[in-house]
């Protein structure tokens, strides 16, 4: 892998991060911001994989593992709020969920 190889790589994982940042603080279902969230770490993910892949040095790969577990657990806590939130007050708007208290 060259430098410019490295350079393009890290455009599009900063481009895949700010589509998601984008995503989580624009969209108001819960839904779709764990979706969004997903994209946002997808970004810092492929930076991982591109550096380890230009330094020749496995531990992108691992950190590649790490974010990857990461956004797994992340889905999983997300989902089952997401349906509780949803039993209990009938709506994915997290703007109608924040004016709840108690």
């Amino acid at each position: 892998m060259t430098g410019s190889d490295l350079i393009g790589m890290m455009i599009l994982a900063a481009g895949l991060f700010a589509i998601g940042l984008f995503g989580v603080l624009a969209r108001r279902g819960i839904l779709f911001q764990l979706v969004a969230l997903e994209v946002a770490l997808s970004g810092p993910a492929l930076a991982f994989v591109a550096a380890g892949a230009y330094h020749a040095d496995p531990q992108g790969q691992g950190m590649f593992i790490l974010v990857l577990t990461l956004a797994a657990a992340e889905v999983a806590v997300g989902l089952a709020l997401f349906l509780r939130i949803r039993r209990t007050s009938g709506t994915d708007d997290s703007d109608i969920i924040s004016g709840m208290k108690g």
